[in-house]
């Protein structure tokens, strides 16, 4: 009975109470650490039946929200320690504010005196495990030998510079016979001059080195060696190629012939050629072991001919030469839009001969010799194709390799440049204007098949238009009876055109109107049109093969010349007095009576400060004052515009 009662008590069918099972359940139950779903099974139901949870928040009348599973109350410590954590440095503010204590330790209580690194290292650890290692040779003297008289026995020498010591090994030479390997034992070595030990000084490659009464020729060094010279800045010297000796050479041409490296000689060929007819069998064709060695190697060269019949240029070939059979092929290498025809064969391929030779009759007998062989195909040169010079200016990397290879020959160090230069097109220049209708449209007559008005300056029309300047000149072309006549030169700077009207003088015998109709003219001077900077006071101009001297403008004109006096300084004052600088210590010029216009002109020139009568209008203008003689300039005010 007490197994069943345990049994049903293990599958709930006991009668305890609730209390009971509460028990039950809580020794069952796992720590609340480990996940939910590995509590099923372990836990007792709920059998109350109420599944809600517990709130933890509720209202009440006149007080608002109330937590109900309140957590601890922050202590003072607590918000000191989050106002710390807002800041974003408050690492660094907590260790500055730390003060560390100070120990009483010293280094030598934490590394032992064996391990502390001096401040000055010494050579033993500075230079630990390196060594410098060079290689050289010395010659030794052989007797009663019929084959050699010397050799050259090869040494390495290895200075450790951690102690200064020397070693020097020889390498061992298979069947030499002769005792090598270490051949001087690692110590400090005295120089044999006696003055010290031998130092890395005392290498240099191509140099010389006694050590004990030997001496030995140094021919080069490591990669490690060069390097730590070049670090300081010593120049070490060049690598020598080895020396060899009678000996060495016949090991190595023994060696060589052991394996089977050296070609055949002529005998040994003539007695393999006299056996293969002995027994029947059909001997080897140099051609055919020439095809089977070099098949499907092909030098490629680039060239062009230079074609000396009329109308004839430069064509561009593609030359091939078949290393299979020596025969050589030429095609053309055209470009785009070249208008040549489309097959570019120039040459079949075939065997290629320096000289022209034809034979009399079919069958006759040739000579072999005369055929173009790699070594006649160089980079620079000139080959005869039939009584054409080809040059060969270029070639592809397989037969630049094949020449550095076979033959030693750098073809590409002997390239030619075969750019074209460009082409220039010389602009025709207008043809001269016939004088009907204006410059402009006959210009755009050359240029356009459908010509189009002259566009005019629509800024100058908007800013001058209807601006007239008037000046009046004399004839100046020294005939008498022209010296009375009288000219208005007017000028429209909207447009740039001129038009000169004579003015009806008594007795002149000329009548007045139009002298020279409203045009743009051109000023014979300079070779282009007038302009208004062109026309002054004072100045000569020649307009219809006649001089005309400007003597005077109207008052509108000479206050638009004034208005502009950026592009026309003879019209701006300050401009004018700053010309006079040179004579400002003219007592005449320091008169508040004035100085007379003729006398300022001339005290100018005197000074070297060619005045034009335009200026002297101007300074008349800006500082001249009434006198009995009749105008004259105020100095003293010329004086302060300066």
């Amino acid at each position: 009975r007490p197994a069943c009662q345990g049994r049903a008590r293990l599958f709930g069918r006991t009668q305890e109470g609730p209390a009971d099972l509460l028990a039950m359940s809580t020794g069952l139950r796992k720590s609340s650490s480990l996940p939910g779903i590995m509590m099923l099974g372990s836990s007792m139901p709920n059998v109350n039946g109420n599944f809600a949870r517990k709130p933890s928040l509720t209202f009440r009348l006149g007080h608002g929200p109330v937590d109900l599973m309140p957590g601890p109350q922050a202590t003072p410590e607590m918000m000191q320690i989050a106002e710390k954590l807002r800041s974003p440095g408050w690492r660094q503010m907590e260790a500055s504010q730390r003060s560390r204590p100070q120990s009483s330790s010293k280094l030598t209580d934490v590394v032992p005196k064996n391990m502390v690194h001096p401040r000055v290292a010494p050579a033993w650890l500075k230079h630990d495990k390196q060594v410098l290692r060079f290689y050289g040779f010395y010659q030794e003297h052989v007797s009663e030998r019929p084959d050699e008289n010397c050799r050259y026995r090869q040494v390495s020498f290895m200075y450790y510079m951690e102690d200064g010591t020397l070693a020097a090994t020889e390498p061992k030479v298979e069947n030499s016979g002769i005792p090598q390997g270490q051949f001087l034992k690692r110590h400090r070595v005295p120089r044999s001059d006696g003055q010290g030990f031998i130092g890395p000084d005392d290498f240099r490659c191509g140099s010389e080195i006694s050590l004990y009464g030997r001496t030995y020729h140094i021919s080069g060094c490591d990669r490690f060696t060069r390097w730590f010279f070049e670090q300081n800045g010593i120049d070490i010297g060049e690598d020598e190629p080895c020396v060899e000796d009678r000996w060495q050479a016949n090991y190595k041409f023994q060696k060589t012939a052991e394996r089977g490296g050296l070609p055949f000689s002529q005998q040994a060929m003539d007695a393999k050629l006299l056996t293969k007819y002995q027994v029947g069998q059909p001997p080897a064709d140099k051609k055919f072991t020439q095809f089977l060695l070099n098949d499907k190697k092909v030098l490629r060269f680039k060239a062009y001919w230079d074609d000396p019949t009329p109308y004839g240029a430069r064509i561009y070939f593609v030359v091939h030469y078949y290393l299979a059979d020596n025969t050589i092929e030429i095609n053309e290498a055209h470009a785009r839009n070249s208008g040549r025809d489309a097959y570019p064969v120039f040459f079949k391929r075939g065997p290629l001969t320096k000289k022209l030779q034809i034979n009399a009759y079919p069958g006759m007998l040739s000579s072999d010799g005369g055929l173009y062989l790699p070594e006649d195909l160089q980079v620079g040169q000139a080959i005869s194709v039939w009584g054409r010079q080809v040059v060969l200016y270029d070639c592809d990397d397989f037969t630049q390799n094949f020449y550095m290879e076979y033959m030693g020959f750098d073809q590409k160090a002997s390239s030619l440049d075969v750019s074209e230069r460009p082409l220039r097109h010389v602009k025709l220049k207008p043809p001269p204007h016939n004088g009907i209708g204006t410059e402009e449209d006959s210009l755009i007559n050359c240029q356009m098949v459908q010509p189009k008005p002259h566009k005019p300056d629509v800024a100058k029309l908007m800013a001058y238009s209807g601006e007239n300047l008037r000046f009046e000149a004399k004839m100046v072309n020294g005939e008498p009876e022209d010296e009375c006549r009288r000219f208005v030169i007017a000028f429209f700077p909207d447009t740039d055109r001129m038009a000169v009207y004579e003015l009806q003088q008594r007795n002149s015998g000329h009548m007045a109107g139009k002298f020279r109709e409203k045009a743009r003219i051109k000023n014979p001077d300079t070779g282009k049109y007038f302009e208004l900077r062109d026309l002054q006071i004072g100045k000569t101009v020649n307009v219809c093969a006649q001089p005309l001297q400007i003597v005077r403008a109207d008052e509108h004109c000479l206050q638009f010349l004034e208005a502009h006096g950026d592009e026309f300084p003879w019209a701006d004052p300050r401009a004018c007095a700053r010309r006079l600088i040179p004579i400002s210590n003219e007592p005449e010029l320091q008169d508040e009576a004035g100085i007379d216009p003729d006398t300022l002109k001339q005290l100018a020139a005197e000074s070297g400060v060619d005045l034009v009568d335009h200026e002297v209008v101007t300074l008349l203008r800006a500082f001249g004052m009434d006198a009995p003689d009749g105008p004259v300039v105020c100095g003293p005010r010329v004086l302060e515009a300066m």
